[in-house]
């Protein structure tokens, strides 16, 4: 799986035009979908992004953004059932998303919002993955500072749809880092 995972998201190329994004979900990418970007929520999205004074506020807006996408996915698509983590999965219920899904679906959203030219202080990167211990790897979205290189996972798995993405320092994220602790 570790191997066809960078494989997987060179092949579903994060889509992200002026009007849509490209999300996955049902575990593994198993389900893509294109969300629309309709004028308000794009007028939202931006409003997010104006007069950021420096990268940590910029980060709090990107935090901000990804839930407020998450929301705007949830309408057009059965991913508003997902809950934070793999809660409430087991079930097969359509619109669970696991951390690829999420990792594939917020890089989707931050591509998005960098091809608007609205980020200042930060680059998108390629997803990033963890290992802790064999049963426990994890994929998240990732961002890089511009100014000094500090690079910061944007995780949206842990919380519910549709609430404030989790961002924290990739070195504290690989050493396992949740919001919970």
């Amino acid at each position: 799986m570790r191997i066809l995972l960078p494989l997987l998201f060179a092949l579903y190329s994060h889509t992200a035009s002026a009007q849509q994004v490209t999300i996955c979900y049902n575990y593994g990418c198993a389900v893509q979908a294109v969300v629309q970007i309709n004028a308000n929520d794009y007028i939202e999205i931006n409003r997010l992004f104006t007069d950021i004074e420096n990268a940590l506020v910029e980060r709090e807006s990107i935090r901000l953004a990804m839930g407020f996408m998450n929301q705007i996915a949830g309408a057009q698509t059965p991913v508003f059932r997902d809950k934070g983590g793999n809660n409430g999965d087991e079930d097969g219920v359509d619109g669970r998303m696991d951390c690829i899904d999420h990792s594939y679906t917020t890089t989707g959203y931050l591509r998005f919002i960098e091809a608007q030219g609205w980020l200042q202080f930060h680059r998108v990167l390629e997803p990033i993955h963890r290992a802790p211990l064999l049963v426990n790897d994890h994929w998240s979205a990732r961002i890089e500072d511009k100014d000094n290189g500090e690079q910061f996972a944007v995780d949206t798995w842990f919380l519910d749809n549709g609430e404030p993405a989790t961002i924290f320092p990739v070195l504290e994220w690989l050493k396992g880092a949740t919001p919970n602790g």
